[in-house]
């Protein structure tokens, strides 16, 4: 009965005729084919799966069929789908043409040139993870909110409550340093490959072909910028295939101009995070100088705006559905190539031992930030960076289940196989690949659940990872109590021990370390510290009484204390770290990472490096799909797509925009995360928007495009056809978070902050028009 009802279901129908317009281009035909075979097609492999989960015997039995079946659809979409993070240097060659068939107006020589200022040298790698833009010939930049919210708290107080208040600087003699903060910008970038692996042959062990790589880039590195004052960076693609040299400039001299205040730069806050629609304002302003000769030099007051060689014009014109655009900008990691097995570990294990650890800590930190204005400012940006990526590995796993990621994963594999299998020399070379990859996972899977709960667990608390900061001078004054390093040493910790305890609370770092220390006997017994296992055996496994006693009698829980010790003789130090607790958990979890941990990990995901290296390879030389990109690894990357809505559910469609409209709609007194300005509300029910409304009298605050993105692209620019500045990348949307291992064309979305909105938050709420007018403005 149960075939004959599959059957019944799947019975073939007689294809309508495919209407199509004369005027569209061969990209757009493309699409409207692929939409409309994936309105039919869909439904009835999620039925397929669904019937398998309830007849493993009539599994058994199709499964072969399926898996060929799935495959190829896939693979068609693959081709068809807006997927992609590609080079810069390769667009003419790869991607110009379907760019300009999709409605790009420009070429590639406008977006990267190497003799003539082009779009590439307004980008810019905005501190270690973040991407921004610059918008003006005066140096000025535009990034996110979120990415600017270190800075910002750096100069917060609780008399001067940027966070929450906003900041403004109304001249350059106002805005404000932050030591540390670099802006960097590509210079040019090139394909090294062949030099790269000139001296490795195929009878290298992996040891001898990586030194001769690590020696070659040195090389390359060291002479790309001989005589300059330029950065050199060789990165490897495709898993070692490829190689490619980044010559940067990197500018030290970074000031914060202004920022929202965070009921705008954070509106909606971890509740609408990872989330659609959206009405944050995510944007900060910040400018880089230079000296003045142009070039990076660290702060100085005599330093001057920094003169690009190109900035972003500003369009007003706002986008409308299907508008072509792409995001310009620096994606930090994807693992698209990563295969099932690899998948399954990432999202059914790692991700939910890290979501539920989080939540732990972020709750403790809730609880308090709610009862102090001191403590808020203390651990916003801690709770922040918690918190992003928690919703992010939930939605990512979620969207792999839901989009049946895994088994389209093994139908991928499965056709790999078949294809060895018509092919009797590459079969020989690469028989064993896949079942290899798997093997090693396995033997990985321990090692990586045991790093899981380190990371997120053991690292994440305060004291403890604060206490292994003091392991190199313990062990001078243990070694020689009369070494002459141990001045520095001492004075380099007192002078870091004000700060870190600025933004610490005993309480919280308390109340969560109970939580998490019961939690770790997960890493399992071989891997824990003899010092977790005593203080387990010693309280009867009563974490609350241990922690309390830990806490109670380190060293490194207070300001005072932490000044105490090292005011101690040196030959006095052994005696009272041997018992100090949080010291001895802290050496003993460390030690355990780097001495068990770590090294078996690093030893099967080199393994696991190697496999791949040879599957990309593999992939490419049977030409099992039209085109490969490179994951993300923190370089300059084009993305392109349309500008479109979604369906999240069943009878759950989403705009491609939002309006200000809707941060009114949202508003909730009681609820922080929806609190609104008075004075933005005011101008919102006046339609006070000036010459930034668009066109259907509203003020856009936000759009979604199929856009690939990921973390590292927050703040990147969002292009239209033309070139200009439409939007500010800030975010995706959750169901399509699972892009970094597999795009869904249906929900992967990027979120964007309309750039009328950021320029109307600058000039009619800040008043801070004088900005606006360094700006090139287009309407």
């Amino acid at each position: 009965m149960l075939q004959k009802a599959v059957f019944s279901e799947l019975s073939p129908v007689k294809p309508k005729k495919l209407q199509v317009s004369s005027d569209k281009s061969t990209a757009e035909i493309k699409r409207e084919t692929a939409r409309r075979l994936k309105r039919k097609i869909f439904p009835t492999i999620n039925l397929i799966f669904r019937i398998l989960a309830a007849s493993n015997q009539f599994a058994m039995r199709i499964k072969y069929f399926l898996l060929s079946f799935l495959l190829f659809i896939g693979i068609s979409f693959r081709a068809l789908a807006d997927e992609g993070m590609w080079l810069p240097i390769l667009l003419q060659s790869l991607n110009e043409k379907e760019m300009q068939d999709m409605g790009f107006r420009l070429t590639a020589e406008d977006i990267y040139s190497i003799n003539n200022g082009s779009m590439k040298d307004a980008v810019v790698l905005f501190g270690g993870g973040c991407t921004a833009e610059i918008v003006s010939d005066q140096g000025l930049i535009l990034t996110n909110h979120h990415c600017g919210y270190g800075s910002i708290q750096s100069h917060s107080s609780v008399e001067f409550d940027y966070l929450t208040n906003g900041f403004w600087a109304m001249s350059k003699e106002q805005e404000l340093s932050n030591p540390g903060l670099k802006a960097t910008i590509l210079v040019r970038m090139e394909d090294v490959t062949a030099s790269v692996l000139e001296k490795v042959n195929r009878g290298m062990t992996e040891a001898q072909r990586q030194d001769a790589i690590e020696k070659a880039i040195a090389k390359i590195e060291s002479e790309s910028v001989k005589g300059t004052h330029y950065k050199a960076q060789v990165k490897s693609f495709y898993y070692g295939n490829e190689f490619y040299l980044m010559v940067y400039e990197v500018f030290e001299d970074v000031r914060l101009v202004g920022a929202p205040p965070s009921s705008i730069g954070k509106f909606g806050g971890d509740t609408d995070n990872w989330m659609w629609p959206r009405h944050t304002g995510d944007f900060s302003v910040f400018r880089i100088y230079a000296n003045k000769d142009n070039k990076p030099a660290a702060y100085s007051k005599d330093n001057v705006p920094y003169k690009p060689k190109y900035s972003f014009p500003i369009s007003l014109m706002g986008v409308k559905e299907d508008d072509f655009t792409f995001v310009f900008g620096y994606p930090g990691t994807t693992e698209h190539f990563t295969v099932s097995e690899g998948v399954k570990i990432i999202t059914e294990d790692e991700n939910p031992i890290a979501i539920g650890l989080r939540r732990m800590r972020m709750d403790v930190m809730e609880k308090y930030m709610k009862t102090d204005p001191a403590i808020r400012i203390q651990y916003s940006n801690k709770i922040a960076g918690i918190a992003n990526y928690w919703k992010k590995m939930i939605g990512e796993s979620k969207g792999i289940r839901q989009w049946n990621g895994i088994e389209r994963k093994q139908a991928i594999e499965n056709d790999f196989m078949e294809t060895l299998r018509r092919n009797t020399e590459a079969m020989e070379k690469y028989r064993t690949l896949l079942s290899d990859m798997e093997e090693t996972y396995k033997n990985l899977r321990p090692y990586s659940l045991a790093f899981t709960y380190f990371y997120e667990g053991a690292y994440s608390i305060e004291a403890l990872r604060y206490a292994y900061g003091f392991t190199t001078y313990v062990n001078e004054c243990i070694a020689d109590p009369s070494s002459t390093k141990l001045p520095a040493l001492r004075e380099k910790l007192q002078k870091s021990a004000e700060g870190y305890f600025k933004n610490y609370n005993i309480d919280i770092d308390r109340e969560i370390a109970m939580l998490i220390f019961p939690m770790l006997k997960n890493m399992g017994s071989s891997m824990l510290p003899s010092a977790w296992s005593q203080l387990d055996t010693k309280y009867n496994g009563d974490w609350t009484q241990a922690t309390n006693a830990i806490y109670s009698t380190s060293c490194f829980v207070s300001l005072e204390k932490t000044n105490d010790f090292l005011a101690l003789k040196p030959k006095k130090v052994k005696r009272m770290i041997a018992k100090d607790p949080m010291y001895q958990l802290a050496e003993g979890f460390f030690n355990m990472y780097f001495d068990v941990i770590e090294p078996s990990r690093s030893q099967y995901n080199s393994q696991l490096d190697s496999l791949y290296r040879i599957y990309v390879a593999a992939v490419r030389e049977l030409k099992l799909s039209e085109r490969l990109y490179p994951d993300a690894n923190s370089t300059l990357r084009v993305a392109y797509g349309k500008v479109k809505g979604f369906e999240a559910a069943d009878a759950v469609g989403y705009s491609y925009f939002t309006t200000a409209d809707g941060i009114l709609q949202k508003e909730d007194p009681t609820i922080d995360d929806y609190y609104v300005d008075p004075k933005l509300k005011e101008m919102v029910l006046n339609k006070d928007y000036g010459r930034y409304a668009d066109a259907d009298g509203t003020l856009h605050t936000g759009f979604i495009a199929t856009n690939h993105t990921t973390g590292g692209n927050s703040g990147s620019p969002v292009l239209n056809a033309n070139g200009q500045l439409v939007g500010i990348n800030f975010d995706r949307v959750w169901e399509g978070t699972m892009s970094d291992l597999m795009f869904d064309p249906n929900k992967c979305r990027n979120v964007s902050l309309d750039i009328r909105y950021c320029l109307w938050v600058i000039d009619k709420f800040a008043g801070a028009g004088y900005l606006i007018d360094e700006m090139t403005i287009v309407k």
